[in-house]
């Protein structure tokens, strides 16, 4: 059977960038310049049709990341736009994990912000090739070369200028292409194509200088390019592209362009660009996984041949059409009916409609091949960073990982209706967003709703009400505190119950131990002999793990803790599962206790970027909330203060600093780490909560 798009001639790139550097402007400018759209979509006026969310469309901002596919110069371009803003950093991650390339948007005026950080660091993690587009250079302050070295300080990149922007701010008129050393001119309008005109005589000087310099970098981790720099070869535009090509795909440089998106201008050149440097599946190594039977590790190659792979990467609550589950194809491919396996859960499903999505509208298709990304209804049982393969070869890809949500709020349904309600709506959100956790405790009686800040909780809550009718009180924002040990300890813990018949025996000797900081919960089993029956042991972790959950001190979930269990009894009439279970809970309370336990509190990192009349007074008011200013930078007229501090200081700061800086000041937050909370802080966190339990 043939392809339905070679293999070579597929791009699947995300579009990721800081909030308000225009990231969805250029994807709407994109789609509309490769003819898949006929009129250009505009964030601010709420037409933009990547920002298909009602909830989108009334904050101008991207909430979840939209995928759609569009083609240009015989090149099927497979697009995710994700979101900005650090709440939804969870949408960029998983995006990252199943896209080959990057389109890194930067304001041309605010250059490196806190999350093009963010962003860039996720894509280093996953290896990501990318391509950066200094956008915005139409606006009064945009600054092509500080840009530059913000990217190669702050970002630590090696950055490769193929482009020089012809003018700055209001003359702004259009790019000078190194490659070729061509300028070309665009008038603004929609439908005008790029005039080509001579460079200008005062950029000459400017553009040999960059050209040389781009030639020189090419030369250092290129060998053709420097056999030929040395050699004293006049390098072609020809031979210039593939060196870009190859030093992109080796993550050993990035070719940086520039535009002004909203002004339609640099948008062809940037999709010239994705094709000619950004990667195609076949550029890719081999995708690893884990043999589900052996444990050995095995690769899938990119071939439509090879055993089918893929890994669900993203599920959605549709209205129209139920649960939607987007998935990647590594290898093999996958038709309609066809049952597949499910690794990650051990169960089978049956593929359903196949659509190729364009934002929030569909394309029916009868097969996915490998390189696609697709989304499939009818899987009931498969959720984010689950592997789908062959029945007969079953393998684990490497699952995503998220951050834990840092903030919580109670939520309760107004009317017994809304009860039912409420919890459906809450189990299709959770399946949709792994940084979205709900919980409920049973001291209080309430519902507990966890996320990555206020501005996802509230996203969240608007859901419930204009998506799912749902009417719901919402309690104040509560920081999602942690509990764990100092020292090391060894416990017992022991359940005996005597009654008419069987009774209830379980005994263990548990060491617990601190672990470091982000670690999690690790459980080993070093029993000797028999002293504790196999049978049992699960039972333990499990006992161990829920008593985790409640925590000691104040009712927060324990962390970062070693549970060894390395001795017990048990009585061969008495014992049982549930016993062990409660031993292993009870030697956790205990050992937590006597293990100098500490609170542990989130630490933001806050970035504030403000004109220098407010510094002092900026200054001083985070100093008062605990704030740890680390350094403060100047840019141009403006100045950026990075601070570190605790998330529970920062409730309504937008507010605060609005009124200090009179409306002239921007901040970003984003989470950092978990730190000890001060001695007089965990007392009065502690006594709120036994007062709580027991007022």
């Amino acid at each position: 059977m043939s392809r339905s798009f070679p293999l070579a001639r597929i791009r699947n790139i995300g579009i990721i960038a800081h909030i308000d550097a225009g990231k969805t402007t250029v994807t709407e400018r994109i789609l509309y310049y490769t003819g898949r759209t006929y009129k250009l979509g505009d964030v601010d006026s709420g037409t933009a049709v990547m920002d298909w969310m009602e909830q989108e469309r009334e904050r101008g901002i991207t909430i979840t990341a939209a995928a759609t596919t569009c083609y240009w110069q015989d090149h099927r371009i497979n697009i995710i736009d994700t979101p900005g803003h650090v709440d939804f950093t969870a949408e960029v991650e998983r995006s990252l994990r199943v896209l080959d390339g990057g389109v890194v948007v930067f304001d041309g005026v605010a250059g490196v912000e806190a999350q093009s950080e963010t962003v860039w660091r996720q894509a280093n993690r996953y290896r990501v090739p990318r391509i950066c587009f200094i956008n915005k250079m139409d606006r009064v302050g945009a600054n092509f070369r500080r840009t530059l070295d913000m990217i190669e300080q702050r970002l630590k990149a090696k950055p490769l200028p193929v482009q020089l922007p012809l003018g700055s701010g209001d003359s702004y008129q259009g790019i000078i292409d190194l490659v070729e050393n061509k300028a070309w001119y665009f008038d603004g309008e929609p439908d005008s194509e790029p005039k080509e005109i001579a460079i200008p005589e005062s950029d000459e000087a400017l553009c040999a200088e960059f050209r040389h310099a781009l030639i020189e970098k090419l030369a250092e981790n290129d060998d053709r390019i420097l056999e030929a720099y040395l050699e004293g070869h006049e390098i072609t535009p020809s031979q210039l592209r593939e060196a870009l090509r190859r030093v992109t795909l080796a993550n050993k440089g990035v070719p940086i362009l520039c535009g002004s998106a909203l002004r339609n201008k640099g948008i062809q050149p940037l999709l010239d660009a994705i094709v000619s440097y950004l990667p195609s599946p076949l550029d890719l190594p081999p995708v690893r996984a884990i043999d589900a039977k052996t444990g050995a590790e095995v690769t899938r190659p990119v071939s439509d041949e090879a055993p089918f792979a893929a890994l669900a990467f993203k599920v959605v609550a549709d209205p129209f059409v139920g649960r939607l589950v987007y998935f990647r194809v590594y290898s093999g491919r996958v038709e309609v009916g066809d049952q597949v396996f499910n690794a990650t859960r051990g169960k089978r499903e049956r593929i359903g409609r196949l659509l190729l999505m364009h934002a929030n509208r569909r394309e029916e298709v009868n097969e996915a091949d490998a390189g696609t990304i697709v989304a499939t209804m009818g899987l009931k049982n498969t959720f984010t960073g689950d592997t789908l393969c062959d029945t007969s070869q079953p393998i684990l890809l490497e699952s995503i990982r998220f951050p834990e949500p840092v903030l919580a709020v109670s939520i309760e349904p107004k009317t017994r209706a809304d009860q039912d309600k409420m919890i459906d709506a809450l189990q299709k959100l959770t399946e949709e967003d792994p940084t979205f956790k709900v919980s409920y405790n049973e001291e209080t009686g309430q519902t507990i709703i966890s996320g990555m800040g206020e501005l996802h909780l509230e996203v969240i809550v608007n859901r419930l009400v204009s998506e799912f009718g749902v009417g719901a009180r919402v309690g104040k924002p509560r920081v999602a505190y942690k509990e764990t040990i100092t020292v090391p300890v060894q416990v017992e813990g022991k359940f005996v119950r005597q009654t008419g018949g069987h009774g209830q025996y379980g005994h263990v000797w548990l060491q617990l131990e601190p672990m470091t900081r982000g670690s999690g919960f690790q459980f080993i089993d070093a029993i000797k002999g028999a002293t504790i029956p196999k049978q049992y042991i699960p039972a333990v972790e499990q006992g161990i793990k829920e008593a985790m959950e409640t925590g000691v001190l104040a009712g927060y979930p324990v962390v970062d803790i070693k549970a060894t269990l390395y001795d017990g009894s048990y009585h061969e009439v008495d014992s049982s599962e549930m016993a062990f279970k409660m031993a292993g809970s009870i030697a956790l309370r205990e050992g937590v206790l006597k293990a100098k336990p500490v609170i542990l509190e989130p630490i933001m990192k806050l970035e504030v970027v403000t004109p220098e009349q407010f510094l002092g007074d900026i200054i001083g008011d985070l100093n008062a909330k605990r704030g740890h200013v680390e350094n403060i930078e100047a840019q141009g007229e403006m100045y950026i203060i990075h601070c570190l501090i605790p998330l529970a200081e920062t409730f309504g700061y937008a507010t605060r600093l609005r009124s200090l800086t009179q409306g002239r000041a921007t901040h970003s937050l984003e989470f950092f780490q978990y730190k000890e909370l001060p001695a007089e802080l965990t007392e009065e966190i502690t006594e709120q909560a036994v007062g709580k339990r027991y007022g």
